[in-house]
């Protein structure tokens, strides 16, 4: 199996489970899969985070958010994998309650990994929400 293929196989599994979990109110399992190694950081749809400080508080206020996930799909529109470190581009659609209230959102997510001990971890995101 290829580099590719293998960080591949980890974004559908590993990865689509915490963003799930997250969705559902529970932060964990992203906690896990992001880098403890700075630079760390997000430009979110929501807030925007530098440093593993603010990025585990961010983890904190969507877990307090987010519930009842009841629709995840991550539609890839493009990645790459060189040496250790990789990328993700694509769609987020998702379906879940925020502050109790259903809602259905598109973001547009790009993410930056890097290998950490043999294991990918994310270095940063960026997210905004599709308008139509």
């Amino acid at each position: 199996m290829t580099d590719r293929n293998t960080f591949l196989a980890w974004v559908k599994s590993t990865l689509y489970d915490a963003e799930v979990a997250l969705h559902n109110g529970d932060a964990g399992p992203r906690r896990a899969i992001w880098s403890s190694t700075e630079p760390v950081t997000i430009l979110g749809a929501w807030r925007n985070a530098y440093g593993r400080q603010e990025v585990a508080e961010a983890f904190t206020f969507l877990e307090a958010s987010l519930s009842d996930c009841t629709s995840y799909e991550f539609e890839l529109q493009a990645c790459d994998v060189v040496g250790d470190m990789a990328y993700t581009a694509g769609l987020e659609h998702v379906s879940t309650s925020i502050d109790g209230a259903p809602r259905s959102y598109t973001l547009r997510a790009t993410q930056v990994y890097r290998r950490e001990g043999g294991e990918w971890k994310v270095a940063h995101r960026h997210a905004d929400t599709v308008t139509d």
